[in-house]
């Protein structure tokens, strides 16, 4: 199928991946949006959600845990953690419990492997990846969710999130956290001292970045020091470009990583990889800068900042705020540009899992679940909840608020990030796999037939493990 919002086209399709991923169609902010200023003008800056809020106190029924510790997982940092530790506060407050946020490294399952072999596993972790959530529950870590935690789903998530969550019909995971992950971010100072437009297209974004480049400041900054951004260029690409059941076939390992359509997508990438004079720092200097550098570069600096736009999911509106940067005045975004007929847009998210069999691990995964929990994320920006039942108010600007409401406008229909859905030996892990052939190929991108046989190779010993 195919799906308009705000008047433009996004690819969508059913998928098969596991039975249950959807395809794309939570959306991008589009150029009809109207990008109003930050904060301080919304009903969600009036105190706890605003005075006129007609929501009840609580939304979610939790036991008494005096004296109960929990230990939560996740490999958060920063603001992100931050903000995060807000809704943990919370949930101590109104339980009684003593809850401590554990900072896990990538790739996550090692991370908790070593935790449970040492006999001393968190109580629930937040697995960034749908491959990571199957191996914990084929290893046997997680449990599976309990009574009120699936109540809480089924009121207020579409079936699609439900059901990333659930391994062979069985409930595990709760989608705390989703992700657009087809966002072009850029600094509107940059843009108009270059005289320079949104592109719609690829072939327009390569000229408007050549137009940048003309005014004195690099166009494009790259966090290449974490593989899982150079991910994201490839699936938008390859998706706009290949089209959603090849999309499918490739994050399943249907088709190999040689087939000519990755080759395809590999070309067009290099169409601005290849040009190091429009990268921050270079393809080496890119490759030393971490995703939260790559989007504050783009907007500190004054006039002549490291770079003029960043592509990034909506999570970095957090390190846009870091860089003193106001969202929807210094700085704007629009869609990832078309390479096909449509624009893509890839959507990613984080679930939380119970792996211990704790009544307080279980209490925190219902009010994971809950609209409680995500509306005190959303006011603290950078987060987006695939929880239907959030009140818009909640979200800190109308950017937030308008991705939120195409996140949930598109129902069931959307299409999760390709590298979480596989082995996360491949899809998930710095130095390896995926990850490292696309560095590779970030720092030589001349030889697409290299990184097709180095990825394929890769994928072969992953899906087969």
């Amino acid at each position: 199928m195919r799906t308009t919002l705000n008047g433009r086209k996004v690819i969508g399709a059913r998928s098969a991946v596991r039975g249950t991923h959807r395809a794309v169609v939570a959306a991008a902010v589009v150029g009809a949006v109207v990008l109003t200023g930050c904060s301080g003008d919304s009903e969600s800056d009036k105190g706890d959600g605003g005075s006129e809020s007609k929501k009840p106190a609580t939304t979610v029924e939790l036991p008494k845990l005096d004296g109960e510790k929990i230990q939560v997982a996740a490999v958060w940092t920063g603001q992100e953690q931050k903000n995060f530790t807000k809704v943990l506060d919370e949930f101590e407050k109104r339980t009684g419990a003593t809850v401590t946020f554990v900072p896990a490294q990538d790739p996550i399952v090692n991370f908790l492997g070593t935790k449970i072999a040492g006999g001393s596993p968190p109580d629930v972790a937040l697995l960034p990846q749908v491959g990571a959530l199957t191996q914990a529950v084929e290893k046997k870590w997680a449990k599976p969710a309990g009574a009120e935690a699936k109540a809480q789903l089924a009121k207020n998530y579409g079936k699609g999130w439900a059901d990333l969550g659930a391994v062979d019909g069985e409930q595990y995971g709760v989608y705390y956290k989703a992700a657009n992950k087809s966002l072009v971010w850029y600094n509107n100072t940059v843009f108009e001292n270059a005289g320079a437009a949104e592109p719609k297209t690829w072939k327009e974004f390569l000229t408007t970045a050549e137009t940048i480049s003309a005014s004195g400041v690099t166009p494009v900054s790259v966090g290449g020091a974490d593989g899982w951004t150079l991910t994201d260029w490839f699936e938008n690409i390859y998706l706009s470009q290949a089209g959603p059941e090849k999309y499918d076939q490739l994050a399943k390992h249907e088709i190999k990583w040689t087939d000519p359509s990755v080759a395809t997508a590999l070309t067009t990438l290099a169409e601005l990889w290849g040009k190091p004079a429009l990268i921050a720092g270079g393809a080496n200097g890119a490759l030393q800068v971490e995703f939260p550098a790559s989007v504050t570069q783009t907007f500190t600096g004054g006039d002549t900042p490291k770079a003029g736009m960043v592509f990034a999911a909506d999570f970095a509106g957090v390190n846009v705020t870091e860089a003193g940067a106001a969202v929807g005045t210094d700085a704007k975004i629009f869609p990832f540009p078309a390479v096909g007929a449509d624009s893509p847009v890839v959507t990613g998210g984080d679930a939380a899992v119970a792996l211990t069999d704790s009544k307080g691990a279980q209490a925190l995964l219902a009010f994971l679940a809950s609209t409680d929990a995500a509306e005190i994320q959303a006011k603290a920006g950078g987060f987006i909840s695939p929880n239907k039942a959030v009140d818009s108010a909640a979200y800190p600007n109308d950017v937030q608020r308008d991705i939120a409401k195409a996140l949930i406008d598109a129902g069931d229909d959307f299409r999760f990030d390709m590298s979480d859905q596989m082995p996360q030996s491949f899809g998930g892990t710095p130095g390896k796999g995926e990850w490292k052939a696309l560095q590779d190929f970030l720092k030589n991108p001349k030889d697409v037939k290299g990184a097709q046989e180095q990825l394929e190779s890769d994928a072969a010993k992953a899906f087969k493990s």
